[in-house]
């Protein structure tokens, strides 16, 4: 046989995987990664940590919450209820 370029070879074995699976790479939807300094790393890390731990403690408070069978409630001392006994009427 004549030998074959490698731009001709490349073609063909992408052709013969096409072939045996139907298997793609997923398109690139974020841009590829880049270098940072040591202080932005650190900055973002800790930022990240920061997110983290409140997340964490929002959590840990809703399932203390839920276990001691807490209910918040919005107190309105200035509500319609709330005025019900203090309405003054003349006894005339």
């Amino acid at each position: 046989g004549s030998p074959i370029t490698t731009e001709e070879r490349r073609l063909r074995d992408k052709k013969h995987l096409n072939y045996i699976t139907a298997a793609r790479l997923p398109p690139l939807h974020h841009s590829p990664a880049k270098l940072l300094s040591i202080e932005e790393s650190i900055a973002i890390q800790i930022q990240q940590k920061e997110a983290y731990e409140e997340m964490q403690a929002k959590l840990a408070a809703q399932k203390l919450a839920e276990r001691l069978n807490i209910k918040m409630l919005r107190f309105q001392p200035e509500g319609e209820a709330s005025m019900q006994y203090r309405e003054v009427r003349d006894e005339d």
